[in-house]
């Protein structure tokens, strides 16, 4: 029973038709999943001496009787969170991310406690996950491994036996003369933020960057191949960053709360964070650096283009989240309370319009950068009334804004290959034009 966008309760139905279902008595805001003899829970907040972000395993039945005793199969710490887990028939697969890089492990109950193996074949600072198991019939899995320069690779394996990879998506570009770094940045309140660097391996100075960010939802902003990047961006001397800010799920619950309701503007001193720190490091400069985002992402585009105006030379928002007032009357909105708050509730409105791009339009302070706004006439989520009005007012106050609305395509912006190869040359030719020097 989903309660709201982060709640809900988990019954057993019992096998007489009559009786009522049991709830299992678990938060309503942790992940909980029965195979076989187990219970596994996943918390987000403090649980029974555990800290959030910890996977727990319970004996069901015991469970069911009133034994809180448990296996603490993963606890977090400061750079390493829970990624997800899978269970084969007679094992479980643990994912974890350091750092925001994939680690792997086999675990196995036994009546001596639960044994664990890594499981091999995840390289450095690339993202592997379960893709398949059947675990009401056996222990093979199959499991998915790629990176920013790494294409998607599929491999089939049996837990506690070898793994092989069956088959790898095609190299779209040239990858010679690249290489993924890994930086991190000082927020305003002095956490630090993760971000990846793909890019020139010589690092031949400023060059045009494409940043990437959401701060959202529990998403995390992990590395991964895109042929789009690599032969737009990439192949003519870009370089590409994506940041893991909070509000996503790079470190757990905790980073994804830190910027929930009153706190969102953590994830925007994040984003700026990274821009400043890349023109620290000589990768980019102001001119030269470009962002990008959609959705929440296209939130966290019109936030900036609002707050720090300054340290970008071009913006690009998809499907964009703009009036923060009145987000909740249209479309989906309503189910987004959960994460920024209601604005028909006072103690909320406040920070929801320091917030909302829409409103922070200014005529004073220094110049906005140029702005792609791109949206859907058939996006049922988002509603397209957000960029509408945003370009209506950017253009209104003498902000240079452009403007591309599909007729189809829903939240995804095209229905077809042929209107996401013209979305995608739009922006990068947006882009590129803005960003490089002219001769």
């Amino acid at each position: 029973r989903q309660i709201d966008f982060w709640k809900q309760e988990l019954f057993l139905l019992p096998e007489e038709a009559d009786a009522p279902p049991v709830k299992i008595d678990v938060p309503d805001d942790a992940g909980a999943h029965v195979h076989r003899d187990w219970l596994t829970v996943t918390t987000k907040s403090p649980w029974l001496g555990h800290p959030e972000g910890t996977l727990l395993a319970f004996r069901f039945e015991a469970f069911l009787a009133g034994d809180r005793e448990a296996e603490v199969l993963f606890t977090p710490d400061e750079r390493t969170a829970l990624a997800g887990y899978s269970w084969t028939a007679n094992h479980l697969i643990l994912g974890t991310r350091a750092d925001v890089s994939s680690r792997m492990e086999l675990l196995t109950p036994g009546p001596e406690g639960w044994r664990r193996a890594p499981l091999p074949g995840v390289p450095p600072l690339s993202t592997a996950s379960v893709t398949c198991t059947d675990p009401d019939a056996g222990d093979e899995y199959f499991h998915h491994v790629t990176g920013f320069l790494q294409p998607s690779t599929l491999y089939r394996g049996t837990a506690g036996g070898d793994s092989e990879s069956l088959k790898q998506e095609p190299a779209l570009f040239d990858t010679s003369g690249l290489a993924v770094r890994q930086y991190f940045a000082t927020s305003a309140d002095g956490t630090s933020v993760p971000y990846f660097v793909v890019g020139p391996e010589d690092g031949p100075g400023p060059a045009p960057t494409l940043l990437y960010g959401y701060g959202g939802f529990e998403i995390s902003m992990v590395p991964g191949y895109s042929a789009v990047t690599g032969r737009a961006w990439l192949a003519r001397g870009g370089t590409y960053v994506v940041a893991g800010i909070r509000g996503g799920h790079e470190y757990g619950p905790a980073w994804h709360k830190a910027a929930l309701g009153a706190n969102r503007v953590r994830a925007y001193e994040d984003f700026a964070a990274v821009a400043r720190d890349l023109v620290a490091r000589d990768i980019t400069t102001h001119a030269q650096l470009g962002i990008e985002g959609g959705s929440n992402g296209g939130l966290l585009m019109g936030a900036m283009l609002t707050r720090d105006p300054e340290l970008f030379g071009a913006v690009v928002a998809h499907v964009p989240l703009l009036d923060m007032l009145r987000f909740h009357k249209l479309l989906a909105g309503a189910s987004w309370i959960a994460e920024y708050g209601d604005p028909d509730d006072p103690a909320d409105r406040t920070h929801l319009e320091r917030i909302s791009p829409y409103h922070q339009v200014r005529t004073d302070g220094p110049a906005y950068p140029p702005l792609l706004l791109l949206t859907s006439t058939r996006d049922d989520r988002v509603h397209p009334g957000h960029a509408r009005k945003m370009a209506a007012r950017l253009r209104e106050h003498g902000h240079p804004v452009f403007f591309h609305e599909h007729l189809g395509g829903g939240h995804a912006g095209a229905t077809d290959h042929g209107q996401t190869a013209f979305n995608e040359a739009l922006v990068h030719t947006f882009l590129w034009e803005r960003l490089t020097p002219r001769r």
